[in-house]
C-alpha cells in the first residue's frame, strides 16, 4: 500500500463527507449558531493535534540540536505561523481559534461552553473530565477524546495521519460547502466567511500539499507504517462524519421544536 492507495481507499468516506446532509441544513442564523457551538471544539483540539507535531518534528526543548528533517520542521512551523498569529480581517495578528470565536459572537452563538472548557483546561483539569462536565454532543466529546488519543499515542505518522487525511486534506472541500450551502455572504457573517475563506486559501493551495509530502517523508517505504496511517485516517474521517451526524440532528431536533411553538 502507498499515499495513492491510501487516498483511493478514503475516497467513499470523503464523498460521504462532502455530500453530509448537514451542509443543506445549515439556512438559518440559529443553525449557523448550533453548528458553531459544537465545531468550535474541533477547531480548538486542531491546534492541539498542530502542536503534537510540532513537538515530534520539531525541537522545542532545550538545549536546541539541529533536527532530523528540516524540510518537514519547516512546514510545520510555517502552519504554527499561520495558525497561532495569522491576520484577522483588519490585519490584526490573531490565531484561527480567536477568530472563530470572534465569528461566534459577531452572529450572537453562545461561547460559554468553549470558554469554561479553555478554563478547567488552564486550571489543570483533565480534557476528559472537563468534556464530559460539559452539555456537549455525544460525537462532539468523542471527536475531541479522538484526537486526544492519537496524539498520546505520541508516534509522529498517527498524528500527522489524524492532521493531514482528517483536517487538512477535507477542509477545503467542507468549507466550500458550508459557504455555499449556507448564508454565510450576509453582513452578520463577515467573519465567519473570512474565516473559511482563510482556510481554503491556506489548506488548499499550501497547506494540504505540503502535508501529503510529509506524510510520505515520515513513512517512507515502511508497509506498517503506511497501514497505521490509513487506519488513523479512516477513523479520523468517521469521527468527523459522526461530528457532522451529531450537528445535523440537533440542528433538526431544534427545527422541530420551533415549529411546534
Amino acid at each position: 500500500m502507498d499515499l495513492k492507495n491510501i487516498e483511493q481507499d478514503l475516497s467513499l468516506l470523503r464523498e460521504e463527507l462532502n455530500n453530509h446532509k448537514l451542509y443543506g441544513a445549515l439556512s438559518t442564523v440559529d443553525d449557523i449558531k448550533t453548528f458553531m457551538q459544537q465545531h468550535v471544539f474541533a477547531v480548538w483540539d486542531f491546534m492541539s493535534l498542530l502542536k503534537a507535531l510540532q513537538n515530534n518534528l520539531t525541537h522545542t526543548s532545550l538545549p536546541w540540536l539541529p533536527v532530523a528533517n528540516p524540510h518537514i520542521a519547516r512546514f510545520i512551523n510555517e502552519i504554527v505561523l499561520d495558525e497561532e498569529s495569522d491576520v484577522n480581517e483588519l490585519g490584526e495578528p490573531m490565531s484561527h481559534f480567536e477568530m472563530y470565536l470572534d465569528a461566534m459572537r459577531q452572529i450572537g452563538a453562545d461561547t460559554n461552553s468553549i470558554e469554561s472548557f479553555l478554563i478547567k483546561i488552564a486550571n489543570g483539569e483533565a480534557i476528559t473530565t472537563a468534556l464530559d462536565a460539559l452539555d456537549l454532543n455525544a460525537e462532539t466529546v468523542d471527536f475531541v477524546k479522538f484526537t486526544f488519543s492519537i496524539i498520546a499515542s505520541k508516534e509522529a505518522h498517527k498524528i500527522a495521519a489524524a492532521f493531514t487525511f482528517g483536517r487538512e486534506d477535507v477542509i477545503p472541500d467542507m468549507f466550500f460547502q458550508i459557504i455555499n450551502q449556507s448564508k454565510t455572504k450576509e453582513d452578520i457573517f463577515s467573519k465567519l466567511s473570512y474565516y473559511l475563506n482563510r482556510h481554503i486559501e491556506l489548506d488548499g493551495d499550501e497547506h494540504g500539499p505540503l502535508a501529503l509530502k510529509m506524510i510520505e517523508a515520515l513513512c517512507g517505504n515502511d508497509s506498517k507504517k503506511i497501514r497505521e496511517v490509513s487506519e488513523v485516517s479512516k477513523l479520523a474521517l468517521q469521527y468527523r462524519i459522526a461530528l457532522w451526524d451529531g450537528i445535523y440532528n440537533t440542528i433538526i431536533q431544534h427545527k422541530a421544536i420551533e415549529e411546534v411553538s
